[in-house]
């Protein structure tokens, strides 16, 4: 059988606890972007093999403008994972979207500031596309899996990413209303770009923890009620990604994997040969 993960989960390392994972390895990793926020663990669920990464870091040091992004996303790909799903929380700024509820991104407005948000910079320029940021075939597999197991949850918002770590002021929280944001988080960017940039399918499975601090009537969010939400969350994401690797069909193909094809801008010629060496994983399909 093959050892290739078909499908990464990067989230908190609660979610590793599968009563049905079986054969459960864990790797150390290196990449050119560093070590990622922790070793990936790898097991088998319903006979196929996964993989989970602790986004924060093993007992959460990492904040959301520290995650290595780029060495998590590079350490999957070198691992030959296709498919990533996020779960992660996430404040609500709509009133129908109430704490409990789970929400699937298909658009994310990206408000942070001090990220690398690429991993082309000098030497090797790439425009990627995301007009369409997440993966509507991956996204089209969470929503089937979360309605196997009666989900509340919504579809087609979007996600703005503030920089974090502090929490929204109530003046910050109601323009971002005003904005038409539907959800608020800290970490989706610059994951989901990264992701198209290594040309991976990308959807989340973000759980509403709170109303940020817009409602009038609720409580301002807070690390307690963000936690409390989670743990009773656990049970749910679990059985959803255990549905959507019964789905995934390994050898199916949505236009992801070709993120880069008419992406790179950079002549041949003047590539700098470090740079090629370093992104050789995810270019050597087209500069060889």
């Amino acid at each position: 059988m093959n050892d290739t993960p078909v499908l990464a989960v990067i989230g908190g390392s609660g979610l590793y606890n599968f009563a049905d994972l079986k054969d459960i390895t864990t790797l150390e990793v290196d990449t050119p972007f560093g070590k990622p926020s922790s070793p990936i663990t790898i097991g088998k669920l319903e006979g196929k093999p996964v993989a989970f990464l602790a986004r924060h870091g093993i007992g959460h040091v990492f904040p959301p403008s520290e995650v290595p992004y780029r060495a998590n996303i590079y350490a999957l790909k070198s691992l030959g994972v296709s498919r990533i799903v996020s779960v992660s929380a996430c404040g609500s700024l709509r009133e129908s979207y109430a704490p409990g509820h789970i929400v699937i991104p298909n658009q994310i407005f990206d408000f942070t500031h001090k990220r690398d948000r690429s991993f082309f910079d000098t030497g090797l320029v790439a425009h990627v596309s995301v007009a369409e940021p997440f993966c509507a075939g991956l996204s089209d597999i969470l929503e089937e899996a979360l309605q196997q197991i009666g989900a509340t949850f919504h579809r087609d918002a979007t996600y703005i990413t503030i920089e974090g770590p502090r929490f929204s002021t109530k003046g910050e929280s109601n323009l971002y209303r005003q904005w038409g944001m539907d959800i608020i988080g800290m970490t989706a960017s610059p994951e989901v770009f990264l992701a198209r940039e290594a040309e991976m399918c990308y959807t989340t499975m973000a759980h509403v923890t709170d109303y940020d601090v817009w409602h009038t009537s609720e409580a301002p969010v807070t690390v307690e009620m963000v936690i409390q939400t989670l743990i009773k969350n656990v049970t749910i994401a679990q059985a959803a990604i255990q549905n959507m690797v019964k789905a995934i069909d390994p050898d199916a193909h949505c236009g992801c994997e070709d993120g880069l094809k008419n992406a790179l801008i950079t002549h041949p010629d003047f590539v700098e040969p470090g740079k090629l060496d370093e992104l050789s994983l995810l270019v050597k399909k087209y500069l060889g």
